[in-house]
């Protein structure tokens, strides 16, 4: 007997609509289904994240997931949810960044294998590209009414003065377009069933409107959707005051990707960790009743943010990202501060104090290095001289055991930056211009 899909998404919290006589299907069948993205960056982010892991459940469940770049409609924009008319992008972009998309899917689905419900990945460039104008408008546009498509909560939202530009002839033809994809994928891939966010609701019927209407009412096709997660005072999932928290390591460090996890809210913690991770309900349920015992200690926090580490990024980057952590908030050692990249120094000491000093100034004594006009390390050097008496001063988190210590190129860490620490914790970073 396949698993139950929805019964799995029911208990995780990531289901919000679902099509009437989906789950009998799913249950009586092995489903291809599929989910579209729009390839507007060479990176996912932790807002595509949801879709992702009902795509990898529902490979789990013994179902076959296709993933759709949008290679033509994120060429055109999705009125869906937005105020505004998105960039269109070349094809060169398009393509580059759908590699890199599934290069980061392959993490969540087996594209490989030798299942029958193995992965597929597609572009609905493919079979766009060739289709006239005059073509989609007689064999797809005359089986939808524009009073259908004006009915959509996305189309009014626009037409209702929520956006600065009114709706272009363009974007209102993108649930048309959406829809054309699941009948598309219906006729050539046997694809039953769409996935999405909920604010795709009305794209998504379209699809399975516009299937019946070109094939009979007797066409089975279904959708469901996740809702659109939140943080718990009702904010938008996933932004931070830098931006998007993405799956690329260039653009958001392992570091910094595993802080996210780590700094949720208890309340986020318990919701996030049933829909970004494979834990089980048991598993889940125990971890639930540990934190409650002591929430102080973060234990559903510290699992959320090691399991979705590892699972985006790998085991050895959740080391790495821990032994970061440990540099601000716990012991570390000189040899645990050179195994950071640059990019995680500077995520790690982004709040801390930074000054740049010229390279010729290697070779001086610390006490003169480090007590320059502008800096604000020490009070003065006879401060620092009573600090470094003390043992309170620290190069690089090993003890600075005389003041007059000269400081060269062979101290600096990436051969560019000095960490100094003066007490236990007061950090500030030096680089080297």
């Amino acid at each position: 007997m396949i698993k139950n899909f929805v019964e799995e998404l029911k208990w995780r919290g990531m289901l919000a609509q679902i099509m009437p006589g989906t789950e009998e299907y799913l249950q009586k069948n092995r489903v291809s289904a599929y989910l579209g993205t729009d390839p507007t960056a060479d990176s996912l982010h932790i807002g595509h994240l949801c879709g992702i892991m009902m795509l990898r459940h529902l490979q789990r469940c013994g179902h076959k997931p296709y993933l759709l770049i949008g290679g033509a409609t994120g060429m055109i924009g999705d009125p869906s949810g937005k105020n505004q008319e998105r960039n269109l992008l070349d094809s060169a972009t398009l393509y580059h960044n759908q590699e890199a998309i599934k290069k980061q899917v392959s993490r969540f689905l087996s594209f490989d294998s030798e299942e029958p419900n193995k992965a597929e990945m597609v572009n609905n460039y493919d079979w766009m590209k060739d289709f006239s104008f005059l073509d989609f408008a007689r064999e797809v546009g005359k089986h939808i009414t524009v009073n259908y498509m004006m009915a959509k909560e996305s189309v009014q939202k626009r037409l209702n003065g929520e956006a600065r530009d009114g709706l272009s002839f363009t974007e209102f033809t993108y649930q048309l377009l959406q829809g054309y994809d699941f009948l598309y994928q219906y006729q050539h891939y046997g694809v039953r069933l769409q996935l999405g966010g909920n604010d795709q609701w009305g794209n998504m019927t379209t699809g399975t409107e516009l299937i019946r209407r070109t094939l009979g009412n007797d066409a089975e096709a279904y959708c469901l959707t996740c809702p659109l997660i939140t943080k718990a005072d009702g904010k938008k999932f996933g932004k931070t005051e830098q931006g998007n928290i993405w799956l690329d390591r260039n653009r958001t460090t392992p570091y910094a990707f595993y802080q996210f996890w780590l700094n949720v809210s208890d309340s986020d913690a318990e919701r996030y960790i049933k829909i970004f991770t494979d834990l089980d309900k048991e598993t889940i349920d125990a971890l639930v009743a540990e934190h409650a015992q002591d929430p102080g200690r973060r234990v559903l926090q510290k699992r959320l943010a090691e399991e979705v580490t590892t699972m985006v990024h790998s085991k050895e980057d959740l080391e790495m990202a821990i032994a970061a952590s440990n540099i601000l908030f716990g012991k570390a050692t000189k040899e645990s501060l050179e195994q950071l990249d640059e990019a995680t120094l500077n995520d790690v000491f982004k709040d801390v104090p930074h000054y740049e000093i010229d390279r010729n100034q290697l070779g001086l004594p610390a006490i003169d290095l480090l007590n320059q006009d502008g800096m604000d390390i020490f009070p003065s050097k006879s401060e620092m001289r009573k600090l470094v008496k003390g043992g309170g001063v620290s190069l690089n988190k090993e003890k600075l055991e005389t003041f007059d210590r000269i400081i060269s190129a062979d101290d600096l860490i990436d051969g560019k930056y000095l960490l100094v620490q003066r007490g236990k914790k007061n950090y500030y970073l030096l680089s080297v211009k």
